[in-house]
């Protein structure tokens, strides 16, 4: 994602005399400050959201994803007076242009006071303002309620609740004792019911508030920073990276993800993996396996799995039970050269998954 906004005509407006490999680091940065006010300004797609995503209609794909990037920014709401054109472009019912113009006018005119204020930027008319009003919001603005998500449109409302409390605006915010004592039923009127009432009080207790959950990282090991640091027996904290038909990606700071087989994500059985875990997921895992020449780590979610034996063990402990490989006679169809037996032989050894471990601990049982 950041390789395309770097290279993209935004970028280059945002940066002109900066070398593409540093606005690519510049937004890497930025997410960590404001992951989707950056993200905003790259295609969905360009961000990776699946392994069959060009194997269904581009059209569909894009408008659905462009009307979830719309969800979340609505939901969250947009800063009037920080956001970029980018991130005020998602806002319901904000084209590009308007956009751009609230950025020159703010350019211009200073900071917003008020959602009002917004009346005056060029194209932004009564209807354009009723659509995207309650998406936005104006910090230590001249009316408090305009960094809250009600709409301009239930000021009345809330006017209605300061008269029977007897209360300022600034007194009754963050009052959640007073507020939850209230009944709904007592404001309701023609345009406005119950339900619209009870999101207004709620919203007083907690004007603004970001329904974001709070960001979580993984702890990556200390001094496991290369897949050559990794043991059989290791338990690790991790990210899903992936999810697929046959299991889960674990990016464990190792710069190789590992994989959960399907079999090993739970102690249940798992139908499909999507059911249990999901892209962005913090795991703990225990690490069954390592081939460091072929960069494949097996994982498992369930702690008290056992790492398979070793290669070489196994093939002593077969030696020592007296097993030879079978033919028929004269060698059967080893001697003819190089049939089934030979070819196994020849084989790589498949990765070793739980699924083979524990099938080999119901054997010894």
């Amino acid at each position: 994602g950041a390789s395309v906004y770097s290279a993209s005509e935004f970028a280059a407006k945002e940066f002109p005399d900066l070398d593409v490999s540093i606005r690519g680091a510049v937004s890497i940065a930025r997410r960590l400050q404001d992951p989707l006010a950056e993200l905003v300004k790259i295609e969905p797609k360009a961000i990776g959201v699946g392994q069959y995503q060009h194997d269904v209609d581009q059209f569909k794909l894009a408008r659905a994803l462009d009307a979830k990037v719309e969800d979340c920014v609505n939901a969250v709401g947009v800063d009037v007076n920080t956001a970029s054109a980018a991130l005020l472009t998602r806002v319901s019912g904000l084209s590009s242009t308007i956009a751009q113009n609230i950025v020159v006018y703010r350019d211009a005119n200073g900071a917003f006071r008020s959602r009002k204020e917004l009346l005056k930027v060029p194209r932004l008319g009564d209807k354009t303002f009723e659509q995207c009003a309650g998406f936005l919001r104006i910090a230590d603005g001249d009316q408090p309620l305009d960094a809250s998500s009600v709409h301009p449109e239930a000021y009345p409302v809330v006017e209605r609740i300061l008269k029977q409390c007897g209360r300022e605006v600034k007194q009754l915010i963050g009052d959640a004792s007073l507020l939850r004592s209230l009944k709904a039923e007592q404001f309701i009127d023609e345009t406005f019911g119950v339900p619209t009432v009870r999101d207004i009080l709620k919203e007083l207790e907690k004007p603004g508030r970001d329904p974001r959950p709070e960001f979580k990282a993984a702890r990556f090991a200390d001094g496991v920073e290369d897949i050559k640091d990794l043991r059989e027996g290791m338990i690790l904290e991790g990210v899903v990276s992936n999810v697929a038909a046959f299991g889960a990606f674990v990016d464990i700071g190792v710069h190789q993800d590992g994989l959960i087989h399907i079999s090993a994500l739970s102690d249940k059985y798992v139908k499909d993996p999507r059911e249990v875990v999901k892209a962005g997921d913090i795991v703990k895992v225990k690490v069954l396996e390592v081939d460091v020449p072929r960069k494949r780590i097996a994982l498992t979610r369930r702690l008290d799995d056992t790492a398979p034996a070793p290669r070489g063990d196994r093939d002593d402990r077969n030696a020592s039970r007296g097993n030879a490989p079978r033919g028929g006679r004269d060698g059967g169809r080893d001697a003819r050269g190089g049939g089934f037996n030979a070819a196994r032989a020849n084989t790589p050894p498949p990765m070793n998954n739980a699924l083979a471990a524990a099938f080999a601990k119901a054997k010894k049982s």
